[in-house]
C-alpha cells in the first residue's frame, strides 16, 4: 500500500472516531473536547474525510503501475480476440498488429485497449460487457466507429473523429453495461 493510501485512511477513520463522539456511539472524553462549536466541528470532520478520500483516489489515479500491461491474447488463427478483467486493470497495446475484432469483458475492473497503431483493413466488431467496470477504447482517426449499447446505469462515450471516407473500415461497438461505461477518444 502507498504512503498516500494509509495517510487517507488515518484521515477518513480520525473523521468517523470524531463523528462517533459526536453522537455518542463511543465516549472518548479527551476526543470530544477539541473543538466545542458544532458548526466548526462538523465542517472539520468533512474537511478531515474529504482531504483523506482525495489522498486515496489520488494515490491510485493516474499512476503507471495502475493497469498491467498484457500481451496480445491472439485468438484462433489470428482473428477475434477475447480480454476478460475482474478486480484489476489491464491495458491492451496494438503496434502495428492486424487488428479483427475483440470481446472485452470487465467485471469491477476496467481494460484499456489502444487500437491506434493496429492494421485495421475491413469492418470489425468490439463486443463489451461491463459490470461495475469500464472499458478505455482509443480508436486510430482513419476508421468509422459506430455504437449500439444497452446500459442501465452507466452509459457509452463517444469522444472519436469522425472521418469523412465512406469507404474507410469500420469498427461496430456493441455494448451492454450495467454501473459501467465505456469511453472511446483518439
Amino acid at each position: 500500500m502507498k504512503p498516500r493510501t494509509i495517510i487517507g485512511i488515518i484521515f477518513i477513520v480520525a473523521s468517523l472516531l470524531k463523528l462517533a463522539t459526536i453522537w455518542n456511539i463511543i465516549h472518548w472524553n479527551w476526543f470530544t473536547q477539541v473543538t466545542k462549536h458544532p458548526l466548526t466541528t462538523y465542517f472539520c470532520i468533512f474537511i478531515v474525510f474529504y482531504v483523506g478520500v482525495n489522498l486515496i483516489i489520488d494515490s491510485y489515479r493516474c499512476d503507471p503501475d495502475q493497469w498491467l500491461q498484457r500481451p496480445l491474447p491472439i485468438g484462433e488463427e489470428g482473428k477475434r480476440i477475447r480480454c476478460t478483467v475482474h478486480y484489476g486493470g489491464d491495458e491492451y497495446v496494438y503496434r502495428g498488429e492486424n487488428f479483427h475484432g475483440a470481446r472485452l469483458d470487465a467485471f469491477c475492473g476496467g481494460i484499456r485497449m489502444d487500437l491506434r497503431e493496429a492494421v485495421i483493413t475491413e469492418d470489425e466488431e468490439i463486443d463489451i460487457h461491463t459490470f461495475c467496470g469500464g472499458i478505455e477504447l482509443f480508436v486510430p482517426t482513419h476508421v468509422n466507429i459506430v455504437v449500439k449499447s444497452r446500459s442501465f446505469i452507466g452509459g457509452v462515450s463517444n469522444h472519436s473523429t469522425h472521418t469523412a471516407d465512406s469507404k474507410a473500415p469500420t469498427i461496430h461497438i456493441v455494448a451492454s453495461n450495467f454501473i459501467g461505461g465505456v469511453d472511446i477518444k483518439n
